[in-house]
């Protein structure tokens, strides 16, 4: 497919913490999925965003980040290449990051006022880390920073301790449940394992500028 007849430009945007010893050969490894995508033939040549004034694709070696503020044009199938990503990207963090993931409707024009048509935008947010508790420790904060700014519309946030607690205590158990299904149906003597998460929903969002 032509990236001019895409009908999605596609932003990814987040920072990762890498592990001390995590190599850029390993790095660009993990991250083949999204530079093939774009029709590289390497981390180096991926690296640039369809847009100049977007930083793409950085690697501080010395401070062990990932950065990505990067766009690319393409379909659907691109949430395939963001999976694959993930399970690679996971055993190089040092601890659980998240991802926004923008699709932006390429063919919609705000502007114009289609009646009766709505664009096709999409966002979803992605969690890497090493282990699935590295995961939610990252959703749950999110979360409570979310619910907590919204909060503090209407209540002191000396009075939300218990609305953290309850959040807390969600989480807890989520985890407590998924640590007994690994337990039931992995080997007496094999190892646990790792994932990501992701979660959706509509509306469009403005760009991220720099």
């Amino acid at each position: 497919m032509s990236s001019y007849n895409a009908p999605f430009e596609i932003h990814v945007h987040g920072q990762v913490q890498l592990r001390a010893d995590a190599s850029f050969d390993q790095l660009q490894d993990a991250l083949k999925p999204l530079w093939k995508y774009a029709g590289a033939r390497s981390l180096a040549d991926g690296a640039a965003s369809a847009y100049e004034e977007e930083p793409g694709i950085k690697f501080d070696a010395q401070e062990h980040l990932l950065q990505i503020c990067w766009t690319v044009r393409g379909d659907d199938d691109f949430r395939q290449t963001l999976d694959e990503m993930c399970m690679s990207l996971n055993e190089l963090c040092e601890m659980g990051a998240a991802l926004e993931v923008t699709f932006y409707d390429a063919e919609f024009e705000e502007d114009e006022g289609q009646d009766g048509v709505e664009s096709r935008d999409d966002f979803v947010m992605l969690f890497v880390g090493p282990t699935p508790a590295a995961i939610m420790q990252v959703q749950r904060d999110l979360l409570v920073q979310d619910v907590v700014n919204m909060m503090e519309r209407h209540f002191d946030g000396a009075e939300l301790g218990g609305v953290v607690a309850e959040i807390d205590k969600l989480f807890t158990q989520r985890f407590d449940a998924l640590v007994n299904s690994l337990e039931i149906g992995k080997p007496p003597r094999g190892p646990g394992g790792s994932g990501s998460g992701h979660g959706g929903g509509g509306g469009r969002r403005p760009r991220h500028l720099h």
